[in-house]
C-alpha cells in the first residue's frame, strides 16, 4: 500500500497577503492519491473502478473478505471515503445519499429529550429538518446568533447534546468562530460540535483543526462541482464517534450509489483548481458590486467590510464563489433582475462550474418561518450568487445589463 506523507510548509498565496491562513501544501496531491492505490485492485487499475455489485461472495458462512452487502460497504464508496477523510485531516469519512441524509444521520446520534443549539442562519433544509422532523421525534432545537459567543453559552441547557455550526452561514454569510464555540462546548464535555463546511470545502477551511467533532458536507455542491450528483458526507477524527455513525449509516440505509461515488471521487481531483478560480472570480465580482449605485451591501467574507472579516482570516484560507448582496429595490426589482440574467442561471443550489443566482426569500429559504427570515435579514432584496468558472468579465457584464433592466 502506498503511504502518503505530506510535509506542511508555508508558501505565498494571493489570499495570504490579505491576512488569511496560508494554503495547506500538498492538497492536490492528497486529492489525487489518497485512497487511490492501484494495488487495491487485482487489475492494478490507476482509476478506481465502479463496483456495482450489491452482494459479495463469502469463503465460508459469516466470514466475508471485507465486503458482504452493498449497503454495509462498497469498494468504490470506501475509496471516496478514504479520500474525503484525508482532505479534511480526519481519520474517517462516511458518504451518504444526500447532504440532508448526512444531517439526518448525525442528528440520529441523539435521543428523544436531547437538545440541539443551532446557529440561526442555516440552510433552509436544515432549519426545516430540525423544526418539522427532529422536534416531532423529541429532539428540540434552539436557534441563536452564533456571532455572539454569549448567545451560544446562554442557549446551552442541561440536555444539550449537539451544537450545529454553519460557517459561512446560508444565505447571510455570517462567519462563526469555530474554535470559540468548541471551547464553550468542551466546558460541558458531552456536547458534539458539528460544522457544515459545504460553502468552503476542506480546501478553504478545515473545522477539525479548530475543535469540531464532525464536519458535514453536501457533496452535491463544490466537492462534486458539476451539478450532476446528489450526495453528502461526514468526516470525523474520533474512532468511537465513527463507529456510532457507521452503525447508523448501515442501519438507516442512507447510502449513495457506487456510480455517484465514482463521480465525486473524480471531481475531487480538480477541487483545488476549481476553488481557486471560484475564489478569484467571486472576489472581483464582489468588489465590483460594492461600487454599484443600486447595491446597498455585499456579504462576502473576503471583503474587509464584512463584519466577521477578522474571524474569517483566522480560520479560512480564503472564500469560495457563493455570496449574497442587497439592493435598494424590493421583490419587483429582484424578479426583474433575476429574469434578465443571461449567463447566471436562475436556479437553486451552488458550487457547480456554471454561475447561478437565486432569491432566498422565495426559493431556498421559503420554508423558514417569515418572522425568522425577517429577523435574519432575508428580505426580497437579498440575492445570492454562486459564481462559476466562466470568464469573470462576462459575468460582470451580465450583472450590469440585468441591473439596467431592473432599475
Amino acid at each position: 500500500m502506498i503511504c502518503l506523507k505530506v510535509e506542511l510548509f508555508i508558501f505565498h498565496h494571493p489570499m495570504a497577503s490579505q491576512g488569511f491562513l496560508n494554503k495547506i501544501a500538498g492538497f492536490s496531491t492528497i486529492a489525487i492519491h489518497a485512497g487511490q492505490d492501484p494495488e487495491k485492485w487485482n487489475s492494478a487499475a490507476v482509476v478506481p473502478p465502479i463496483v456495482t455489485s450489491t452482494t459479495f461472495k463469502q469463503p465460508a458462512p459469516a466470514e466475508h473478505t471485507g465486503f458482504e452487502y452493498g449497503r454495509s460497504g462498497n469498494p468504490t464508496r470506501n475509496t471516496l471515503e478514504e479520500c474525503l477523510a484525508a482532505l479534511d485531516g480526519g481519520k474517517h469519512a462516511l458518504a451518504f445519499a444526500s447532504g440532508l441524509g448526512a444531517t439526518t444521520t448525525i442528528v440520529s446520534l441523539l435521543n428523544s429529550g436531547d437538545h440541539i443549539v443551532s446557529c440561526d442562519d442555516v440552510y433552509g433544509g436544515t432549519n426545516r429538518l430540525f423544526r418539522k422532523v427532529s422536534e416531532r421525534l423529541g429532539v428540540e432545537t434552539t436557534f441563536t446568533d452564533f456571532t455572539n459567543i454569549e448567545c451560544v453559552r446562554k442557549a446551552i441547557k442541561e440536555n444539550t447534546k449537539m451544537i450545529w455550526i454553519e460557517t459561512p452561514t446560508n444565505p447571510m454569510l455570517k462567519i462563526i468562530d469555530i474554535a470559540a464555540v468548541s471551547v464553550v462546548a468542551k466546558e460541558r464535555g458531552d456536547i458534539i460540535v458539528v460544522v457544515d463546511n459545504t460553502f468552503l470545502t476542506p480546501y478553504l477551511q478545515r473545522p477539525l483543526d479548530f475543535g469540531a467533532d464532525i464536519v458535514v458536507y453536501s457533496l452535491t455542491k463544490y466537492m462534486n462541482g458539476h451539478s450532476d450528483v446528489i450526495m453528502g458526507a461526514a468526516v470525523v477524527a474520533d474512532d468511537a464517534l465513527e463507529q456510532r455513525l457507521r452503525f447508523l449509516q448501515n442501519a438507516m440505509g442512507v447510502v449513495p450509489s457506487p456510480v455517484d461515488c465514482y463521480f465525486v471521487n473524480r471531481s475531487l481531483k480538480t477541487l483545488a483548481l476549481r476553488m481557486e478560480q471560484h475564489q478569484k472570480s467571486s472576489y472581483v465580482i464582489a468588489k465590483w458590486l460594492e461600487n454599484h449605485p443600486n447595491v446597498t451591501e455585499v456579504l462576502h467574507p473576503g471583503l474587509p467590510s464584512h463584519p466577521q472579516y477578522k474571524i474569517a482570516q483566522k480560520q479560512m484560507t480564503g472564500h469560495s464563489g457563493v455570496f449574497s448582496f442587497k439592493h435598494n429595490g424590493d421583490l419587483q426589482e429582484s424578479r426583474k433582475f433575476l429574469s434578465s440574467l443571461k449567463l447566471f442561471i436562475l436556479a437553486e443550489s451552488l458550487g457547480g462550474y456554471e454561475s447561478l443566482a437565486e432569491l432566498p426569500s422565495v426559493m431556498t429559504h421559503a420554508s423558514v418561518p417569515e418572522e425568522q427570515r425577517t429577523q435574519l435579514g432575508i428580505t426580497h432584496s437579498l440575492i445570492r450568487l454562486s459564481v462559476g468558472l466562466e470568464d469573470t468579465e462576462d459575468l460582470i457584464n451580465d450583472l450590469d445589463q440585468a441591473f439596467k433592466a431592473a432599475f
